[in-house]
């Protein structure tokens, strides 16, 4: 009798915090409800997430870690904040903004990111979102305007510039309905490669 190959899945689960509409709160219970109902074995090793990832100042809560890295080799884990954000940015930002679900882009079977095709209705009232000053971009396009890292608004005003150019990507970012492959180089850097049949 050959026995099934044992493997476990190793889930850190980290980020959110004690926000004011309790969003992580939420989040986190989805998050853990759906590895409950994964028939995988998954361990979760590492929780630090709401109350745990919480830290208060001025009565305002905030993350105590906004984002974090994993070194593979060593399975070591530490806080990170990340400068560069992957190939094609804007366009990842737009689908989200337009509310597209969240998604994994990276295949790790071929080592390569696979980006679209992507399709969103055009973003309502672009315009007037882009005559806004600061505080209403942060006010009412944040889950958490408190919190928010300084360069969010500027990453807003990006997206929204671009969902403006682009207000049907099928059309004009994914010719022939392919999606954008990236794979590293030796230097460890995103190059464009083919899409498949191109």
């Amino acid at each position: 009798v050959v026995s099934p190959l044992f493997f476990r899945l190793e889930v850190h689960l980290v980020g959110g915090f004690s926000d004011d509409r309790q969003l992580s709160q939420k989040l986190t219970h989805q998050l853990l409800s759906e590895f409950d109902r994964q028939e995988d074995d998954i361990h979760l090793v590492t929780l630090c997430v709401t109350e745990l990832n919480d830290r208060e100042e001025n009565e305002n809560h905030f993350p105590v870690i906004y984002g974090i890295a994993v070194n593979i080799k060593t399975s070591e884990i530490y806080r990170a904040s990340f400068q560069d954000r992957g190939p094609e940015e804007e366009l990842r930002a737009a689908r989200a903004l337009t509310g597209g679900p969240m998604i994994s882009i990276y295949d790790a079977e071929t080592e390569q990111l696979r980006i679209g095709p992507y399709s969103w209705m055009p973003f309502p009232h672009v315009d007037f979102w882009l005559q806004q000053d600061d505080k209403q971009i942060l006010e009412n396009l944040s889950t958490s305007p408190l919190a928010e890292p300084p360069h969010f608004v500027k990453h807003i005003r990006s997206t929204l510039m671009f969902l403006k150019k682009y207000p049907s990507p099928a059309n004009t970012l994914f010719l022939g309905n392919k999606a954008l492959l990236y794979k590293k180089n030796e230097d460890g850097l995103w190059e464009k490669i083919s899409s498949p049949g191109s």
